[in-house]
């Protein structure tokens, strides 16, 4: 029997977890393999079709018709935890999450018009996806056994360029539709073997409507500015739960006849969760003709994710009104970048990002042992009139987080590795 948890659970679980979004909390900076290479500081550079990502004013700078795909390979880090725990207070154990290989594709087209000024685009790519698995029997199994969610983003967007000025402007709609997965161990008593439940799980869908606006302004031919925004995104999660009472006790909690033959019930869940809105500016600047430099600053508002609320049909509403505090704050997240022109056709690619994280200690737990994060990455590109080949690697040290809450007390470490590719064919 498949068990899962709710939807938003996953969310909340997902921020920070396992973090395939190598961004603040859950959000995905890397969308393509270029811009990886220079640790995502691509903001005001945007000069390929993944532009739609970063900044969508730079796709109006580009000449023609362009069709990028990609594919970032993310080698899940098997989060390490050293502590006592609820299910083991008195107990140091020494656990890692199991260890895991996730693919976030993407595809991005853009077209510029010949006798106007405008250009369109399209992109459909991943903001959110991620993953994590703790063995079914740790002793962090009364907050979350394993989580997953697989969304897919839709995102048609239009520019517009003023030659005299140099500048450009974009607009777009932002579709996210994502499918959520957890499941986790009950008790009664929270850190009491003796009250266990039972497995609660379960499966959730939604689709929300945001919005991106765009910036791009060329001053001169050694400098680029660029800023973008991209709404908030509120996903209103509806599903079905699965409950397996493992003793009497559950089988009680639920309107089970204890000791019975009955063990499973099933009923609807529901949860809201708002993704957070993106501020991001950057500015890129070549001190010599092969060289270039960006410096990006982003914000992230995750003081959108204050608490979660899972809501159970009968016979699971025994299970409702407790919220989930998680207080999160709004962070702010800083990359530069450098790409060399080694020939016309060959560029190599570096950078660093540091990343801080929106949760307090409080509400840190296996869901979420998120931390800063120091991101090192490398790339290459090769490029000619038809098109381009982009490769890159980018390496993700979570700074050590010792927290002492109601869940954990000890310190979570985390490490993961990120292997992007790209191909952008131009007509």
């Amino acid at each position: 029997m498949k068990k899962k948890f709710t939807a938003a659970c996953l969310m909340a679980a997902v921020m920070g977890t396992a973090t395939m979004s190598f961004g603040a909390g859950f959000k995905v900076s890397e969308q393509s393999a270029k811009a990886t290479g220079m640790a995502n500081a691509f903001a005001a550079q945007a000069d390929d079709p993944s532009a739609l990502a970063y900044n969508p004013a730079g796709i109006a700078f580009q000449k023609g018709t362009q069709v990028q795909v990609g594919s970032n390979t993310i080698l899940v880090p098997q989060t390490q935890f050293d502590g006592t725990t609820r299910l083991s207070p008195t107990t140091p154990v020494s656990v890692q999450a199991n260890r895991d290989i996730f693919l976030s594709p993407t595809f991005y087209a853009t077209t510029s018009m010949e006798s106007l000024p405008l250009s369109f685009g399209l992109g459909i790519n991943a903001f959110y996806p991620l993953a994590k698995r703790w063995d079914a029997d740790s002793p962090f199994r009364d907050s979350i056994q394993s989580i997953s969610i697989k969304p897919i983003n839709f995102q048609p967007t239009v520019a517009y360029r003023f030659d005299d000025l140099k500048l450009a402007v974009a607009a777009g709609a932002d579709i996210t539709y994502a499918q959520v997965s957890l499941q986790k161990m009950l008790f009664a008593v929270p850190g009491v073997l003796a009250s266990e439940l039972g497995v609660l799980g379960a499966d959730a869908t939604a689709t929300g409507f945001g919005y991106n606006l765009g910036l791009q302004w060329k001053p001169c031919s050694t400098v680029s500015l660029g800023a973008a925004y991209r709404s908030q995104i509120k996903l209103n999660l509806k599903g079905q739960a699965n409950y397996l009472a493992t003793t009497a006790t559950g089988q009680g909690a639920v309107g089970l006849v204890p000791g019975g033959s009955a063990k499973a019930a099933n009923t609807s869940a529901s949860t809201d969760v708002t993704l957070p809105d993106t501020i991001t500016m950057g500015v890129a600047w070549k001190p010599i003709d092969k060289l270039t430099l960006e410096f990006d600053a982003e914000r992230t508002g995750w003081s959108s994710y204050g608490s979660l609320t899972l809501n159970f049909g009968t016979p699971l509403t025994a299970f409702n009104n407790k919220p989930d505090p998680k207080n999160w704050s709004d962070v702010w997240a800083y990359r530069l970048g450098a790409q060399y022109a080694l020939t016309p056709n060959v560029d190599l690619r570096a950078g660093y990002a540091y990343d801080t994280n929106p949760a307090p200690d409080d509400t840190v737990s296996p869901e979420l042992p998120d931390s800063d994060r120091h991101n090192v990455t490398f790339g290459t590109g090769f490029h000619n009139a038809m098109g381009s080949i982009d490769l890159a690697y980018m390496w993700i040290h979570w700074a050590d987080r010792t927290v002492a809450n109601v869940k954990e007390t000890g310190t979570f470490k985390s490490d993961a590795h990120l292997i992007a590719a790209s191909a952008t064919l131009k007509f």
